[in-house]
Order: structure tokens, then sequence, then C-alpha cells
């Protein structure tokens, strides 16, 4: 077993052909992820690189070119085709050089170690250095690393060179193809990002309801954006899940300027992407579409409530956050404990409203 500090990890063997990178499983963490994808890519660009991942975010990374072909692996489904077994056959029959591990549990280094990678790389902890034969080492002190700071470890550690943290996706046609026929049935006339302003708003979090704002608050907003910038549409995002409460949203901001994704039949990630590469304000909770938005450049503001405002701190250039100082807070839980949920619902809409209009402004200037 090997560690790894500040200085640059060396292979110690001949430069690696076939790399696996198992990715984490939540689609922020994703987005959090592409630079150190597009510095692998371009650290071994000899290299066949597959990406370990959910199956739906084959979609999420579409239109990228880092990834060669993908293995699908979710052990939370109990569709065995995707499970542990089927990913490490998988792996094995790749005869991996070198697997990257990005996420934090025992069971990601455990893939690594039962798909055969000869090296095995990431950050320690969880008992993870049974499975791993290189450890990224952590600072001793200090509070436990972000996302991008862990993955920006693993890639120093690699030897890929120091580029931009900006995050990247990208959309396919079929994805643009998409967004039009959506975006034309929602809002007929809809022009352009330069045109009439669309802002996405979304509410919906897959960690539980302690990150929502609820529907009342994003009605009232809403209202308050279409009677401020003019030609403005309102576009309530939601997922597979989330149908409800975007209906509800919808209905209370009872303005034809403001419509929601509840009624469309298909809802992948690669409508999401096309939709918000082209707003021109995205206002989020602290979930994945924010790192959606921050990865077209998207202006956001993003309503942070029980969590650490640092674990997500993706994009700061281009976002603003909405935090609450209460003692309560971060508690990092999905169910508010106390029942309240006062770290979102006491975050004012003239509040958020301001920052928005003030988001605005500073992406059209940096347009201009």
């Amino acid at each position: 077993m090997r560690e790894s500090g500040s200085g640059r990890y060396r292979l110690g063997m001949e430069t690696p052909r076939r790399i696996a990178v198992i990715l984490p499983r939540w689609v922020g963490d994703v987005c959090m992820a592409t630079p150190l994808l597009r510095g692998l890519r371009g650290r071994f660009r000899d290299a066949r690189i597959t990406g370990v991942m959910r199956p739906l975010f084959a979609d999420l990374l579409a239109g990228t070119p880092w990834l060669d072909d993908t293995i699908p692996y979710d052990r939370h489904k109990r569709d065995p085709a995707v499970g542990f077994r089927a990913a490490a056959a998988a792996l094995r029959c790749l005869r991996v050089d070198l697997a990257v591990v990005l996420p934090g549990s025992l069971s990601s280094a455990a893939l690594a170690w039962a798909g055969g990678a000869r090296r095995r790389i990431g950050c320690g902890g969880n008992l993870r250095r049974l499975f791993l034969t290189d450890i990224v080492r952590q600072p001793a002190a200090g509070p436990g690393l972000t996302p991008p700071q862990a993955f920006a470890l693993v890639g120093q550690a690699l030897g890929v060179p120091d580029e931009s943290p900006d995050l990247e996706l990208a959309t396919t046609p079929a994805d643009e193809a998409r967004a039009d026929a959506v975006l034309g049935g929602l809002f007929p006339g809809f022009a352009s990002r330069t045109g009439s302003p669309l802002v996405v708003v979304n509410d919906n979090s897959s960690n539980g309801t302690a990150r929502a704002w609820g529907p009342a608050n994003h009605a009232a907003l809403a209202r308050w954006l279409v009677a401020r910038i003019p030609g403005c549409r309102v576009l309530v995002h939601c997922g597979p899940g989330d149908r409800e409460q975007a209906r509800e949203i919808v209905a209370q901001a009872g303005h034809e300027a403001v419509r929601g994704l509840a009624d469309v039949a298909d809802l992948p990630l690669g409508l999401s992407k096309a939709i918000y590469r082209r707003a021109a304000l995205a206002i989020t909770s602290d979930s994945g579409p924010r790192h959606i938005a921050a990865a077209f450049g998207v202006p956001t503001v993003a309503l942070i409530g029980p969590t650490d405002p640092l674990s997500g701190r993706s994009a700061p250039e281009s976002c603003r956050e909405i935090r609450l100082d209460l003692p309560c807070a971060p508690c990092a839980a999905a169910v508010c404990p106390l029942g309240h949920n006062d770290c979102m619902r006491l975050i004012g809409v003239e509040q958020v409203g301001a920052a928005a209009l003030d988001a605005l402004a500073a992406g059209r200037r940096m347009i201009a």
C-alpha cells in the first residue's frame, strides 16, 4: 500500500492503458467530478477510460468526450444486472490497470478490488485501506474534505495538470430537440436566452424534505420575478418523483408566464441539461440541478438550509448563496429533526428575489 501527500503520485508501472473511474451516486457529485474526468482524459490520452456509474448518469455525461464506455452499477437497486457482482465481473473482463475510486464508501473500494484492478487509488477512511493499493492522504486537521477538494486531491496525486476547476457538461442534438419541443409547448413563441429571459426554479432534492423551500414561497417568488423582469418566463423544474410539488407551485402562482415540467411524460437528465443551458438564471435548493446549472455557467441563487455551505460550493463566482445563521444549522439531516424547518422556511421571498435580480444583472454583464 502506498500513500501520496501533496506530491505527484508515481504509478510505479507502465502508463495505464485501461482505466476505470468509479463515480459517485449523486447528480451533484458527478457534476463536481467533471474537472477530474476532463483532466484524466488529458493526462492519459491513449488510455481507454471506463466510467462505472448509475445507469441514469450515462445521460448526464452524454455529449462529453472523456469516457470511452460505461459499466452500469447501482448497489441500491434490486436489479442484479446493475449490482455489485455484475459490475465486478464487467471490470474483470476489462482487465483494468488502474481504478480511480471517487466515492467515500467502503463498497466502492471493494468493487475496484473485486473487479481485479491492478492499482486502486482513492482517499482513505471507512476501512477503505483494505481494498486500495494507493491512498491519497487527506489533511490531518480541519473539517472533512468537500467533494471538489477530494476529487482535486486524487487528480493531483495522479499527475493531472492543474487546470480550471469549472464544472462542464454537454448536450446532444436529441437533448436540444427535446427542449425545443417542451419549451415551445409550455411557452408558445418563446424566443431565446437573450430575448425573453428563462428563469428555472427547482425545489426538489433526492435527499429528503429538509432542503425544500415550499410551493407557497416558490409561487410567490415566481410572481415577484414576472412582475419585475420584462418578458420573463419561469419554468418549474422537477424530477419524476416531484411532479405534484411542481404542479402545486404552478397552480399557486396562477400566471401564464409560470409553467412546469410536471406533465411532461419523460423527464431524462438530458432534458434538464438542455433547459438549464438555455436559462438566464437558476434558483434552486442545494441539490443536483444547482450543479447542472453551474456546469453551463448559469447565474444561480442557491438556497442553503440544512447542508454545510462548503460541501457543494462548486461555482462561487456565479452563485449567490442564501443561508440563515441559525444555531441548529447545518444539521445535514434529510428531515428536520426539530420539525420546524426554519433554516429554509424563514428565508424571505424578497430576499431571494433581490439576489436573483443581482445574479441576473451580473450574468448579463458577463455576456456583454
